[in-house]
């Protein structure tokens, strides 16, 4: 037999012997916890409520995140580039236009959109309405936007594209005519009501031709890309080269916004799960002066044991075990009510959408909530069994 084959059979026979020694150590620590039902449930209960704090607390504060996540959508995307007043810059000409093309023109940053924008106020007339909004004028379209009724064109040659909010006030649809700063203008497109914030509103505007103006320049440009982290890098593009000479632009990275909220919600995800571990703190003392109490109780049941040959490493699996037998059944009861507890609240809330609470991020609050409970129980019942496990026989008989 060679040397790497016995070093594997000895390693197998010492699981199998560790296995062995804790199996009667599991079976004698339940039949001590019958002993004395009120006092074991008593300290499960404690357990159960503080798995349960943990768990619900994380999963609501994670819910709450994923909400906002998915309430905020896609603004960490996009870097709104408007003309720097300080300076002196009132709008943005064709050629910070082109050179904003060129800064982000890099396989590195991602070939992001780049939409400039013309921008006015005015009166939009329906029918039989009227109402306030912010008119844009726009060449491409499609690249920012998505339409509900209609088409997007590739080029926004002539017609209106009417944004939602602006579609349902004036109760007005494709192929309708509105009257825009006097001017009769047929409806082409109606655009697709958007979740999330936008820094242009598309909801509450109206997107002419660009021929439309007559303004000398952009009020201000968008840059759309696929990802935050590209448009961190089209924003760092910008200012190293639109702004080399001088702050000609100013730039408003919506990631930012997207990176504080995140913050927020995870310095809440933490406060809460601290409130609940302090039910799991009571819980391991609760445990601890169960213990304590049952080790005292049965001073001479053990001396007895250890008189008659137990071993201290026997003694101390006994009491080990029994603590964590608390923590495991009181942290599995806390578990399955929790998943209770979170389902009745959703079936009871229709508001709140059933996907983020079923999002498998969720599951490592019950896992973390889980694993501290059963650590709680050991941890708690730890000392207790090493002052048991190492009191002299004679001592503990004589008492």
């Amino acid at each position: 037999m060679s040397k790497s084959t016995s070093s594997g059979t000895d390693t197998e026979a010492g699981a199998t012997s560790w296995l062995r020694g804790w199996r009667p150590a599991v079976g004698m620590a339940g039949r001590n916890l019958r002993r004395n039902r009120v006092r074991t449930v008593l300290a499960v209960l404690g357990v159960c409520i503080g798995v349960l704090a943990v768990a619900a607390l994380g999963i609501f504060g994670n819910v709450l995140a994923l909400g906002a996540n998915d309430a905020i959508g896609d603004i960490g995307t996009q870097v709104v580039v408007s003309p720097n007043s300080d300076t002196g810059v009132e709008s943005l000409s064709t050629t910070d236009v082109a050179e904003i093309r060129r800064a982000v023109d890099d396989p590195a940053v991602g070939d992001p959109a780049v939409v400039p924008l013309y921008s006015d106020n005015g009166i939009v007339a329906g029918a039989s309405s009227q109402t306030f909004a912010t008119i844009y004028g726009v060449e491409e379209p499609a690249l920012a936007f998505e339409a509900a009724e209609g088409e997007l064109p590739d080029r926004h040659r002539q017609g209106a594209i009417i944004g939602a909010g602006v579609a349902t006030d004036l109760n007005i649809g494709t192929g309708d005519t509105v009257e825009i700063v006097g001017s009769q203008v047929r409806v082409v497109a109606v655009l697709a009501e958007t979740q999330t914030f936008s820094p242009v509103a598309p909801d509450d505007a109206v997107f002419l031709p660009e021929s439309a103006f007559a303004a000398d320049g952009y009020a201000q440009a968008l840059i759309i890309s696929e990802s935050g982290e590209t448009a961190q890098a089209a924003a760092d593009a910008i200012r190293r080269e639109v702004n080399a000479r001088e702050d000609r632009v100013d730039l408003f990275e919506l990631a930012a916004i997207v990176d504080e909220i995140n913050g927020f919600f995870d310095l809440l995800s933490t406060f809460l799960l601290g409130l609940g571990a302090i039910s799991l703190v009571v819980a391991g003392v609760s445990i601890l002066n169960v213990m304590l109490m049952s080790t005292v109780e049965r001073r001479q049941e053990i001396g007895v044991m250890r008189a008659v040959g137990v071993t201290r490493r026997d003694v101390l699996r006994v009491l080990l075990a029994e603590a964590g037998l608390i923590g495991a059944v009181g942290a599995a009861a806390g578990t399955v009510l929790t998943v209770i507890l979170v389902a009745a609240l959703v079936a009871a809330t229709p508001a709140v959408d059933a996907s983020l609470v079923i999002d498998p991020t969720n599951g490592y609050y019950l896992l973390l909530a889980l694993g501290f409970g059963v650590g709680v129980g050991i941890i708690s019942g730890a000392y207790p069994a090493w002052k048991a496990a190492n009191e002299r026989p004679v001592e503990a008989l004589r008492s």
